[in-house]
């Protein structure tokens, strides 16, 4: 059955119409300045089904950098050991509580002198020049390891106490305490400790502004000298500069443990949401559009308004005027919600996104018009192609397999390094910072000329030929990402607009769509068309990659002084960066090309570009407006699911206060399922992308191919022709008498 009517003959209006069009068109470029325009050819029935391979060369290239990757992924894997990140460290390379090691039993890192992580040192190796051992609990007592040796002063449970945190090899209690300290065999004391970060750190508590470590503020080095306890805090805080991003990491990682249950609950419910939203637009565009709008301009309103609110509600209380840059970074980002300098710049943010948004809706009113039809037409289209709603999730899981490759095999690559050892003293040695080997140590001149140096582990690292070439297979790793990444996408943008192609070039809809059109479309994208997809893609990686390497030296630069260099930096920055938006868009409309007519990427691309160029006035009016409009759907529900994450999280819906769960850090959800529910918007709104972008390309190939007589009739609906025309028409003048 006919639903939406055959190819038409318009009306005598619309010929006039198109008429004008096509003579002002003319007048702005003249026929040839932007290639031929296609002719008419009967036989055209849409997505060309006889074809041929295209760019086979990319096609064999991309078949051989898989084949690298997963050779460096098997290499990683060997060599690499992820337990590095997770586990601490002790002297020789072992993990403190590792399963199936000596050290199960004893998760915690306890260090022998944790004043000497006071060194300058420890910024440059990442390592304490002390020694370090696992331990099973941190220690809760001051003792001396002489106190503890002493007959008669201490109980001989004291020195048993004591042997728990001596090197696992120390069995001779009767060996003089000159040697035991000598040979590096015990520390010469153990101060009450709290595990942090699974590392055993001095237990200080602060009473009347005084800093102490088990009532005390002296203490004996257990060398007949008495020490202040801030030399401890000191040692502390260098050996804990490591461990901060640690801590941070580990925090996050327990508010997901508590949270994950009500994130998917988030996501599910922005999954419908935009389920919901996808479906009533397919039956009620019109409407759905100006309820879109006019919600996005209530929720920037309401935020406004929440804002304001909480920013009176903060006048006159103590602390509340702190400005943000006085106060710094903190982590636990709930300090700012005291500031009313922070409510007052988010108040000034929506009001600014709220007028822009506005001003755009006053000057777009027409087009926002002519942007509904073309949706529209797009909900028919994805009416009669319901799969396509649901390709995004095949997508979305190829992509997941990227990253996920991606993330284990630099985690792999980054810990398949060998362990190292190097030579630390705390007094001048000429031995100093040279790698040695904890085996045969003692035995070597360096305990003679350095009574007190020790072997210790420093870092992962290594000095054969795979070790040098570490840094290499990280970037082949990241380019390799950004290759595969964009080919998924790529493969997903074809399919799409094959699928659209073939309802919009069907004589008859829906009766001469063919069979399962999107099955069809994905089939000749990978038979056909890898070629062309990999080079497409292999553009974008290339430039993608430039710029992360200009944001790694743009990172390196911050603390230079060479201003010329920053400037030419951030230059540089700028154009890549639109340089990789302008190729997104060719690429794009390549892929859209290639879909309907089969040929390779270079040619694609040149034949979109040129077809663009010819209804430049069109790509104004129609399909940056229609995108306007779609963003605003995501917006509308990223802002939606937020606000209701936000109040859920901080516990202000009473109905569910008991059930939000207790964080640390209650923006890790709320940004999780932010961040998530943008992805789930834009992975649905994206088949309308494409498909609007699809429509847009073939309506201004049906101009060219067709003229609207009995003859050459149309291929668009009656409606959409009118609309389209007559709103080309008057963009194009409206835009020749504001030039």
């Amino acid at each position: 059955m006919d639903l939406y009517g055959p190819p038409f003959a318009p009306p005598p209006s619309s010929g006039r119409l198109r008429a004008a069009m096509d003579e002002e068109l003319d007048r702005r470029d003249p026929p040839g300045a932007y290639g031929t325009p296609q002719k008419y050819d009967p036989t055209f029935k849409g997505p060309i089904y006889d074809r041929g391979c295209t760019d086979i060369i990319c096609c064999i290239l991309l078949f051989l950098a898989i084949i690298g990757y997963v050779i460096v992924g098997v290499v990683a894997w060997t060599h690499g050991d992820p337990r590095k990140v997770i586990y601490p460290t002790n002297s020789r390379g072992q993990f403190c509580g590792q399963q199936g090691t000596p050290n199960e039993n004893k998760p915690f890192l306890f260090y022998f002198n944790i004043m000497k992580c006071a060194s300058p040192l420890v910024l440059l190796e990442f390592q304490c020049p002390t020694t370090q051992i696992c331990v099973t609990k941190c220690p809760d007592r001051y003792l001396t390891y002489l106190k503890a040796q002493s007959s008669g002063t201490v109980s001989k449970s004291d020195l048993q106490y004591y042997k728990d945190f001596c090197v696992p090899e120390f069995t001779n209690l009767k060996k003089p305490m000159p040697e035991v300290l000598r040979d590096g065999d015990c520390p010469a004391m153990i101060t009450p400790s709290t595990p942090l970060a699974r590392r055993c750190f001095p237990a200080f508590s602060v009473k009347k502004g005084v800093i102490m470590v088990g009532n005390k503020t002296t203490f004996d080095d257990g060398v007949n000298h008495q020490r202040n306890v801030s030399e401890l805090l000191e040692g502390a805080k260098k050996a804990n500069v490591v461990l901060e991003a640690r801590q941070l990491a580990m925090k996050i990682f327990e508010d997901y443990t508590v949270s994950w249950y009500w994130i998917i609950i988030g996501l599910v419910i922005a999954m419908v949401a935009s389920l919901i939203f996808v479906i009533l637009l397919r039956f009620l565009a019109g409407i759905m559009v100006w309820v879109m709008i006019v919600m996005v301009i209530l929720v920037l309103g309401y935020g406004i308004f929440h804002c304001y609110m909480e920013y009176s509600k903060l006048k006159g209380e103590a602390g509340s005027d702190v400005s943000l840059m006085d106060l710094g970074f903190q982590t636990d980002l709930r300090v700012y919600l005291h500031l009313k300098q922070t409510w007052l710049a988010f108040m000034i943010i929506l009001c600014i996104l709220e007028v822009v948004i506005i001003l755009l809706l006053i000057f777009l009113r027409k087009r926002i018009l002519i942007a509904i039809a073309l949706i529209k037409e797009a909900s028919r289209a994805i009416g009669h192609i319901m799969t396509s709603l649901l390709f995004p999730l095949c997508t979305f899981f190829l992509l997941c397999l990227c990253i996920a490759y991606w993330a284990s095999t630099a985690v792999f690559l980054s810990t398949s390094n060998e362990a190292v050892y190097k030579v630390f003293n705390e007094t001048p040695c000429a031995f100093a910072g040279q790698t040695c080997k904890p085996e045969t140590f003692n035995t070597t001149n360096i305990t003679k000329q350095c009574p007190d140096a020790r072997c210790l582990f420093a870092f992962y690292g290594g000095e054969t030929a795979y070790h040098k070439y570490l840094i290499f297979l990280q970037f082949y790793n990241v380019f390799m990402f950004f290759w595969l990444a964009n080919f998924v996408i790529a493969l997903g943008q074809v399919t799409l607009a094959g699928a659209f192609a073939s309802y919009y070039w069907a004589f008859k809809k829906p009766d001469d769509i063919p069979a399962f059109p999107l099955f069809s479309s994905f089939g000749r994208a990978l038979r056909y068309h890898t070629g062309s997809l990999a080079f497409g893609s292999l553009i974008l990686a290339i430039v993608q990659v430039i710029r992360v390497i200009l944001e790694y030296l743009d990172h390196r630069l911050k603390v230079a002084e060479n201003k010329f260099a920053k400037f030419l930096l951030s230059c540089l920055k700028c154009c890549f960066w639109c340089l990789e938006k302008c190729l997104k868009f060719l690429t794009r409309n390549a892929y859209i090309m290639v879909a309907i007519y089969g040929t390779n990427f270079c040619t694609s691309a040149r034949n979109a570009f040129f077809l663009l160029m010819r209804n430049i006035i069109r790509v104004a009016v129609l399909d940056k407006v229609t995108d306007f409009l779609l963003f605003l759907g995501k917006l509308l529900i990223v802002g939606s699911v937020g606000i209701l994450a936000f109040f859920f999280f901080t516990q202000r819906i009473k109905l569910v206060q008991d059930s939000a769960p207790p964080l640390n850090y209650y923006w890790v959800p709320i940004l999780t399922v932010i961040v998530g529910s943008y992805l789930i918007a834009h992975g649905f709104f994206s088949v309308y992308g494409m498909c609007v972008d699809t429509l847009f390309l073939c309506f201004c190939e049906d101009l060219e191919r067709n003229d609207g007589s009995p003859e050459r009739p149309y291929y668009m609906s009656p409606a959409l022709s009118e609309i389209l025309l007559k709103g080309s028409l008057e963009s194009s003048k409206s835009a020749d008498s504001q030039g």
